[in-house]
């Protein structure tokens, strides 16, 4: 009785134990539930076997993470670790690629070291910086092994024009450092934090005046990690005298005050005016136009924020007012994968600027809204024309509570919203790192925006904006050993995207539209690039009649009416009783099978239907021969269906006798030989016509075999119940009448692995009978067939039971109960080494499907499978089980005829 006590505490704390994991996960998985539009599929999965036009360049140096394109010139110029190559842009694996060799030297290193910096990553000179300085120069800064030196290049010779010099305020100390920087006009702006223990700043290096950000009494910037920078020409076309405005983009440890969510960093966008001089006493070479917002890229109808901005890509307009600003966004939780997409306007960056501003009254009180009175002229402005009237021509003519209300409210209340309110995209399993924007016309007239979305695992993903959502034209996949994406650059005129990554740089065209086979692959593909001409589909830009091309991005479905499928047609003889797996490939992810038999669509797959379905084909069970006909395979994409392959099915009624057994060749022969009635000799009956050549292991498959071997598992499984209940009705006689002995399952021992020690050492000599759960096969996403497996080990009932052998205390008066005898080997109906070519396992109707080309998905289990096994008598689940194995059972050459 105390065992049974015992055995019911384990499982009442299992079932705490269980339903505390489903609360965990539940809160877990509640960020996550978003909706499913913004969740995209890629449509195509290209493997770097397959990359058409592909271009490669690798040398001894690794980190290829600095890229500058010169349109005019045709130069790619890519800094490396301890070198500057300048390639051809048109072909960068040619062999005209010039280089600059810049290491650091022993003596360099070993003071690296002496830092207690990382040989085999710190201790080098990483190039940071790579940009043009004038029409004949470049200059360049590297880190230097922690101490960073700039040059200048010349670009006809490629050489360094000069001896290096200090880069201290110019670069970062670190190769991971989040850095940025613009050379305009001559003048260098740099963001980063540049020396060991310095705080992150804004600086304009050169010429005089340098300015820089503040520290005290307020700081300007926390802890801030810089991803980008750019220019805007706000005062071409401006009505006002407006100045040109430099454009920051990080992200930083938060100040606000909010009452939602709390967060520990924030992505923001600062701005300072080019014509910025500093002040004349107060902020003495500081900016006096730093103003600072928040970047909002969230999921606001589900509370759930991307604080962290990692890669921004800008899109000039027609005018400054049409910029737009592309952000990829990821998690605080670096453990999680999932990245988003959220589009800025600059209008929407200048109406925050124009807001209400914050305030901090102590360091160690929160930001919130300041509610008091505003100086005149409005703290943070550039100077404009109404300025100038005013006799404030430039920034030192500022007056001091101007400045003084720039130094302590550097940051505004109001936060940039995205684009409709919402991000383009949502990616779960996707760290995205780099983004790069190409703006492609359509048929229709419209611009389309293209993205080109890197990865922090090598993949490159290429998706067009309709409509406020993005879709995934195809993923690709560039390295065979995964590895991040450090940069991205498109080039209009070369028709290239480069991706440089730590291993070297790649060149893909922007499109390759001789991909797409017939016109529905090119009008799904809703690739701005692509259109069909009527015979092929060929890139828009290089077609000189575009008026004949069919294009539809919006849609993605009109346009191929006219055009017939060209589907491959084949033909196939079974014999009946034979199984036959139909393949059908899918190109598309989006696509989903439709199977029709001389025309009328399958009204279902149940287990008693005959057939199995799944992306990778169709598989017939036990082929009778009605079911001959016409097997056709559709891809149903955009509510439009179009055939894939057709197969003609013949089903002849030959079926081979069974072969003569030979115990001595075969294991298992005699054990199907017992078990198969015997024939009366004089009994007279027709032979069938001679059999086709059989595959090794087709004597052991015939009918006759597989039903004996049905029948003796049975039998012994059988017994062994019988056993089963016999030791369990003397176990339970033993515990009512109150004898010492105990009989333990290995499940409560599980549970209590610390009870009773003592006693089961006095009887080891004794005999117990446990029951195991065997489980059939798992899918690999953690769905077993007939077993249900929890994160603790406990294992749900399902699947078949077997009866093992163990140890237990035999009563003092009578006898133990005899062994259970040993199960016969189960007979192998297949070699290790056979080879489904079909596609599918042996575990059917459970199918896999590769998606995103990184992972699967269950598409459909058998009706059987989403019923509890715990319904079922044990005879009825042995019965059940052994007819799927029967069902499964696949030919080795599908593709050629049934024997």
């Amino acid at each position: 009785m105390r065992l049974l006590a015992e055995m019911q505490g384990a499982r009442s704390s299992a079932l705490q134990l269980l339903l505390l994991g489903c609360c965990v996960c539940a809160v877990a998985g509640y960020p996550f539930k978003v909706p499913l539009d913004l969740d995209v599929t890629p449509r195509i999965t290209v493997l770097s076997s397959g990359l058409q036009g592909c271009r490669r360049f690798q040398s001894s140096a690794v980190n290829y993470s600095t890229m500058l394109l010169e349109t005019d010139s045709e130069r790619l110029y890519v800094g490396a670790r301890g070198a500057v190559f300048s390639l051809n842009a048109s072909d960068i694996s040619a062999s005209s690629a010039l280089i600059i060799e810049w290491e650091v030297s022993p003596e360099q290193k070993r003071q690296c070291l002496l830092k207690g910096k990382d040989n085999k990553t710190e201790c080098f000179n990483h190039i940071r910086l790579l940009q043009r300085f004038n029409s004949t120069h470049l200059y360049m800064c590297g880190t230097h092994a922690f101490n960073p030196l700039c040059a200048y290049v010349e670009e006809e010779r490629f050489v360094m024009s000069s001896q290096p010099e200090e880069g201290r305020d110019k670069c970062p100390y670190g190769p991971t450092t989040g850095y940025t920087a613009l050379i305009i006009d001559q003048q260098m702006y740099t963001a980063s934090q540049y020396e060991f223990r310095s705080f992150p700043d804004i600086r304009r290096n050169s010429p005089s005046p340098t300015l820089k950000t503040e520290d005290a009494p307020t700081r300007w910037l926390n802890e801030a990690d810089f991803v980008g920078s750019t220019l805007v020409r706000e005062s071409l076309g401006s009505s006002t005298g407006d100045d040109d405005k430099i454009y920051f983009f990080f992200t930083e440890r938060s100040e606000e005050q909010t009452t939602t969510y709390s967060h520990s960093r924030m992505a923001r966008v600062a701005r300072v005016c080019k014509g910025d001089r500093g002040g004349r006493l107060t902020l003495q070479k500081r900016w006096t136009s730093f103003l600072k917002a928040r970047l909002m890229c969230s999921l606001a109808d589900y509370n759930f924020h991307f604080n962290m901005l990692r890669s921004i890509f800008v899109v000039p307009g027609h005018t400054s007012q049409d910029t737009l600003f592309y952000g990829i966004f990821g998690l605080e939780w670096k453990n999680v994968k999932a990245s988003a997409v959220c589009r800025f306007s600059l209008s929407e960056v200048q109406e925050a600027f124009q807001g209400p501003y914050m305030e901090n009254q102590d360091s160690d009180s929160k930001w919130k809204e300041y509610t008091g009175k505003i100086p005149d002229p409005r703290p943070g402005t550039c100077i404009t024309d109404a300025l100038r009237a005013r006799g404030i021509n430039v920034s030192t003519s500022l007056p001091d509570d101007v400045l003084n209300f720039v130094r302590r409210h550097p940051l505004m209340s109001q936060q940039v919203q995205p684009s409709d309110r919402h991000p383009l995209l949502f990616r779960r399993t996707t760290d995205y790192t780099r983004v790069a924007v190409h703006v492609v016309q359509g048929l229709d007239g419209q611009k389309y925006h293209v993205l080109y979305m890197g990865t922090n695992e090598g993949w490159l993903h290429k998706a067009v904006e309709v409509e406020g959502r993005l879709h995934i034209i195809e993923e690709m996949q560039l390295f065979e050993e995964p590895q991040p994406i450090n940069n991205l650059l498109i080039s209009e005129k070369q028709m290239s995207v480069y991706v440089g990554s730590p291993s070297g740089v790649v060149q893909l065209p922007l499109s390759n539209c001789h991909r797409y086979t017939s016109c529905y692959d090119c009008i799904f593909a809703r690739d701005p690039h692509c259109a069909w001409d009527g015979v092929q589909c060929v890139n828009i830009i290089s077609s000189e009649a575009r008026s004949t091309l069919i294009q539809d991005i919006k849609r993605g479905s009109n346009g191929c009416e006219n055009t017939q499928d060209e589907s491959v047609q084949r033909s196939r003889s079974v014999r009946v009783g034979d199984d036959v797996l139909l393949q059908c490939e899918l190109s598309s992810n989006l696509a989903t099978p439709l199977w029709t038999l001389d025309g009328s669509e399958f009204q279902g797959y149940g287990l008693n239907s005959g057939f199995r379905t799944g992306t990778d084909g169709l598989l017939i069970i036990e082929a009778r021969q009605d079911q001959s006909g016409l097997y056709t395979c559709y891809a149903v994409e955009n509510s439009i269906k179009v055939a894939v392959v057709t197969y003609n099915i013949t089903i002849r009624l030959d079926r081979p006798p069974p072969l003569p057994v030979n115990p001595t060749e075969d294991p298992y022969s005699l054990f199907a030989t017992l078990s198969t009635p015997t024939e009366h000799p004089s009994s007279e009956k027709p032979l069938p016509p001679p059999p086709a050549p059989l595959l090794p292991h087709s004597e052991l498959l015939s009918p006759r075999n597989m039903e004996a071997m049905y029948l003796s598992l049975i039998t012994i499984l059988g017994g062994l119940c019988v056993v089963l209940t016999v030791v369990l009705v003397y176990v339970g006689f033993c515990l009512r009448v109150g004898h010492r002995g105990k009989y333990s399952l290995r499940a409560a021992a599980a549970a209590y692995p610390n009870s009773k020690k003592q006693s089961r050492k006095q009887h080891r000599n004794s005999s117990h009978m446990e029951l195991k759960t065997i489980s059939n096969h798992c899918n690999g996403n953690g769905i077993c067939n007939g077993v249900s497996k929890h994160h603790n080990g406990d294992v749900e009932d399902g699947g078949f039971l077997q009866i093992v052998p163990g140890e237990a205390h035999p009563s003092p008066n009578k006898e133990p109960p005899p062994p259970a005898p040993p199960l016969p080997p189960t007979p192998q109906m297949c070699s290790p080494e056979c080879d489904f070519r079909n596609g599918l396992s042996a575990t059917l109707p459970s199918v896999l499907r590769r998606m995103n080309g990184n992972s699967y998905i269950l598409l459909r289990q058998s009706e059987s499978e989403s019923t509890s096994p715990l319904c079922y008598s044990f005879a009825e689940e042995l019965n059940r089980i052994l007819e799927k194995r029967k069902h499964t059972q696949l030919l080795p050459r599908p593709d050629e005829s049934s024997v």
